[in-house]
């Protein structure tokens, strides 16, 4: 992979962008789309769309990342300076303590904490064998009042975002950073709109990233009402099945081998005929894909095949270890293939093929 291209992905993840505070991520989209698109569109809650215009009369292709990621929200500021917080998203309280924050004030500062709690040589020896409760969890910013906190303008409802460098390991085509769920997915929508500006497509392509996916796929609802497509796809991550502990009913899918088709998740049964149509052109062309399972999860394609009258939609994502935590990794190969197979369906959605996609009779 190319350094600009590593140096895209870095900046997709050091963005800063819980849900309801996206604005980090969102000029990151608007930044590498405008030069591709016809148009830029926002919805009502802030999720953005480039239009590219590949035929007049050509159906609606909508491919749409997320930029929200999993993070918390300040909700208190102790006596002694601590901070309290709110979680946004789904967190497991085991992989938050410790761990390295930043809060984004109002202005734009942001300040360096850690999550901290009692230490466990004061909890009784049957706390210590129990998961801490996260509403007893704290942002340590070494601050030693409120009225010190407060000068340095920290305020209830600032957002506050695991704190994870952009890295490859080791020379390997594993890339870790904070926040791939789901900026993989808006880089994906990015790639698959510079590609198909290039190379043309035979449809009205809109290419965007929504808001607010990790407290119940808001943001979807808003975006496809507004864009109204023919056809939708959620590009988002997947759990990953390949590391000691995870067994084939729990994931199935690896690192390396291919973007993962959802043939179900816990949002949504996938359109059959649109999901066939996209493992017929992965075979065609020799792609690598997986088939996926997340019986306790869902996608953007969770609302956006239930908006207006019905849109047949299907969820394309990204295997990715250690989801909703600091810190997560991804394959370089499987990013790649997902573009690719993006990418070349949606050159071929035109207008009798997405009619054919469509019908019932």
């Amino acid at each position: 992979m190319e350094k600009t291209e590593e140096l895209f992905l870095k900046e997709l993840t050091d963005a800063r962008g819980v849900p309801g505070n996206e604005d980090e991520v969102r000029a990151v989209f608007k930044k590498y789309a405008e030069p591709h698109a016809d148009k830029m569109m926002y919805d009502g809650l802030g999720g953005i769309v480039a239009r590219h215009n590949g035929a007049k009369e050509g159906p609606k292709v909508m491919i749409m990342g997320h930029m929200d990621e999993v993070g918390f929200m300040v909700t208190q500021i102790t006596e002694n300076g601590f901070i309290k917080f709110q979680t946004l998203g789904g967190w497991w309280g085991q992989v938050m303590l410790a761990q390295e924050v930043e809060i984004k004030t109002r202005e734009g500062k942001l300040i360096h904490g850690v999550i901290g709690c009692k230490p466990p040589h004061v909890l009784s020896a049957e706390a210590r064998q129990k998961p801490y409760e996260i509403s007893d969890m704290f942002v340590d910013i070494g601050a030693t009042s409120a009225d010190e906190v407060k000068e340095w303008g920290i305020r209830q409802g600032d957002m506050i975002t695991p704190y994870t460098e952009y890295r490859r390991l080791n020379d390997s085509k594993f890339l870790l950073a904070k926040a791939w769920d789901n900026r993989i997915g808006t880089a994906v929508s990015l790639k698959v709109l510079e590609n198909l500006a290039t190379e043309g497509h035979p449809n009205i392509l809109f290419a965007g990233s929504n808001v607010q996916e990790e407290v119940g796929l808001r943001g979807s609802r808003t975006s496809t009402h507004m864009v109204n497509p023919d056809i939708a796809f959620a590009l988002d991550t997947g759990t990953a099945g390949d590391t000691p502990g995870m067994t084939d009913k729990e994931s199935m899918s690896k690192l390396g081998k291919g973007p993962q088709i959802l043939i179900f998740d816990a949002s949504m049964i996938p359109h059959r005929k649109l999901r066939d149509f996209v493992i017929d052109v992965a075979d065609e062309l020799e792609i690598p894909y997986q088939l996926e399972v997340i019986a306790g999860g869902g996608t953007d394609a969770g609302t956006q095949h239930i908006t207006r009258d019905g849109i047949p939609s299907l969820a394309i994502t990204v295997a990715t270890r250690y989801l909703h935590s600091h810190t997560s990794v991804i394959h370089e190969d499987d990013y790649l293939n997902t573009v690719k197979l993006v990418t070349e369906v949606v050159k071929r959605l035109d207008k009798e093929t997405v009619e054919k996609l469509r019908s019932f009779e």
